[in-house]
């Protein structure tokens, strides 16, 4: 497979059934050396709808495949990394874009199969393989001596003081498991201050595009989105003007809204993308797959290449004046 391959596979021009599809889009991406967003954005979209209708041995060579790449589309690994843990191994053990946030809540979802993969991760945080020991050895919540503690001081009293003196080394009831709690809160804590803020500002930020979006007026939206992001008005209007709804995504969660949400703003601007309901779910699908982070990491783009723009357009501004100077100065001096 060649970059050429996936072209030709993302703008439809390959057909078949969905396993032959779904195997050779991923094998296409997989040899693009650096893929564009648009054509990470394209995987997802080829992708997502086949999941459901593949093989276990088409989603188990998928996650093998996207298992070290660092371009892979978040949506389809996390979708990958729900599966059952012959599936999802791959990825749970090696895949540069799984973050530590992202880890616990697999754990937290799968339990013991998923955090045992997750184990064998590379410089794996500390907090969260104190977790997976939790979840290993039941036993260090609860150890067996904390246990046998008031039997013990009944026969044999006389050694009270002794067995007082050792208890007091070894951690009481719940305590290895309290401290991995608070560990975790610790990790969580900046993304749920973070989230606070951007409940506050969301609901004003919402209706002020949904009031612009309804009016019809593209540029209306377009001003009030690059009020959201902070970003300019030639970025936000390169987002809506698009012909997919995949820079739209990022920006609406960028900006944390409702799934719900997301979709009446997406449909009053790009109605032609929602004419019947399996495009309806794909767009959900996709939203509730994108992490915000990965979001708000795109929007990080979007303002560093507007800055740049910004930067290269006064260079060229002031060019011309400078050339144009420069004989002024040497009139002078030969004179």
């Amino acid at each position: 497979m060649s970059a050429s391959d996936f072209r030709q596979i993302a703008i439809g021009r390959e057909t078949g059934k969905p396993e032959r599809l779904f195997r050779a889009a991923v094998s296409a991406f997989c040899a693009l050396p650096r893929p564009s967003r648009r054509e990470i954005a394209q995987l997802e979209d080829l992708t997502l709808p086949l999941f459901d209708k593949v093989s276990v041995e088409a989603r188990r060579y998928v996650a093998a495949a996207l298992s070290e790449s660092e371009y892979a589309p978040f949506g389809l690994v996390r979708k990958l990394c729900d599966e059952p843990v012959d599936i999802a191994a791959p990825l749970l053990v090696r895949s540069p874009i799984l973050s530590d946030v992202t880890l616990i809540s697999l754990i937290g979802r799968h339990g013991l199969p998923h955090a045992r993969a997750i184990a064998r991760r590379p410089n794996l945080h500390q907090t969260i393989a104190d977790l997976i020991r939790v979840l290993e050895r039941p036993r260090l919540v609860y150890p067996e001596g904390a246990k046998q503690q008031e039997p013990a001081a009944k026969a044999a009293p006389a050694t009270g003081a002794i067995a007082a003196t050792d208890m007091s080394n070894a951690p009481h009831p719940g305590e290895l498991a309290e401290n991995v709690r608070r560990k975790l809160r610790a990790m969580m804590t900046p993304a749920a201050q973070h989230q606070a803020v951007t409940d506050e500002e969301r609901v004003p930020a919402y209706d002020k595009l949904k009031a612009t979006a309804l009016t019809g007026n593209d540029t209306f939206f377009q001003t009030a989105l690059a009020d959201a992001l902070e970003i300019d008005l030639l970025a936000a209007r390169s987002i809506t003007e698009k012909s997919g709804y995949s820079s739209l995504i990022d920006a609406l969660k960028a900006l944390d809204l409702a799934e719900e949400q997301a979709f009446l703003l997406a449909a009053s601007i790009l109605p032609g993308q929602f004419a019947h309901a399996e495009s309806v779910r794909l767009f959900l699908q996709r939203y509730r797959a994108l992490h915000r982070d990965v979001a708000l990491d795109r929007v990080r783009d979007w303002k560093a290449a507007s800055v740049g723009a910004r930067i290269r357009s006064n260079a060229e501004r002031l060019q011309p004046r400078n050339s144009s100077s420069t004989p002024k100065g040497g009139q002078l001096k030969a004179s």
